[in-house]
């Protein structure tokens, strides 16, 4: 399996330091969140020249572009339209930079709106940049966040678009600790969709507090066992957001334990 990790564990490091992290702890790639305003410097306003002097960087490092976390959300109707707008940016940006996917969101409902149709109006968000996406190369994942935490309500947008550059970003978390789903259950209704994948794990006692894989409610041994039944060829990119763990000491141990987890997993596989 690959591994790689957001760039919300480094936001103070130049993309130059970032590839050099994840290459010291033996990530497989990285995950620059756009926005936020990192250190990195990969955002939509930058240059053609800066994208190609950012591109051979990745390249020369050996560590991939695993996926561009964006913020872009679709299920508000006031601001749905500028959303795609930017979403056709960002897919440029990643298709320039060599990505493979982009990190998007479903949003919170706008007021008012219905299910049935926040997933009519999602679904035709994402059907309306599936073919630059498909002509760029990039794949657009859409992650099981928010109001679309419940995975039943994202296989039915994905099942509507019906399109190969279109996704869904399995955060594994989220489905579990918001909807209430089993992690089996959740796998079970988003499979054929999976594209990108977000660990981290949360505290026992039900708050948003982070903890180390393992110590939390979140069962990702678990998780590693149903990806493997796939088989899935993607990143799995820890998401781990103003943790007080310094990277230094997060981004190991929390490789170590996923790799012990699908290590585990492959020899019952075997058997």
């Amino acid at each position: 399996m690959k591994y790689a990790f957001m760039t919300f564990s480094t936001p103070s490091l130049t993309l130059d330091q970032v590839l050099a992290t994840a290459k010291r702890y033996g990530y497989d790639g990285i995950e620059p969140r756009l926005v936020d305003r990192q250190a990195h410097g990969i955002e939509v306003e930058i240059s053609s020249a800066a994208r190609r002097e950012a591109r051979a960087k990745v390249a020369d490092s050996g560590i991939a572009l695993a996926c561009i976390a964006t913020s872009c959300m679709y299920a508000n109707p006031a601001t749905t339209q500028a959303n795609v707008d930017e979403t056709f940016r960002c897919i440029d940006l990643a298709g320039d930079l060599g990505a493979p996917t982009i990190r998007v969101f479903g949003g919170k409902l706008g007021p008012g709106l219905s299910r049935a149709d926040a997933i009519q109006l999602v679904a035709e968000s994402l059907l309306k940049v599936a073919g630059q996406a498909a002509a760029r190369g990039v794949t657009v994942c859409v992650e099981t966040h928010d109001d679309w935490c419940e995975p039943t309500h994202l296989a039915a947008v994905l099942k509507q678009v019906n399109h190969p550059a279109i996704a869904i970003n399995w955060d594994i978390m989220h489905p579990v600790r918001v909807a209430g789903a089993t992690m089996d259950s959740a796998f079970e209704a988003i499979k054929p969709w999976i594209g990108h994948v977000h660990l981290h794990d949360g505290a026992k006692d039900g708050t948003t507090a982070l903890a180390p894989i393992g110590e939390g409610a979140i069962d990702h041994k678990r998780a590693v066992e149903l990806l493997l039944s796939l088989p899935y060829r993607g990143f799995l990119s820890g998401e781990w957001i103003k943790w007080a763990d310094p990277y230094e000491v997060h981004l190991p141990r929390e490789l170590a334990t996923m790799k012990s987890y699908e290590q585990l997993a492959s020899s019952h596989l075997r058997r």
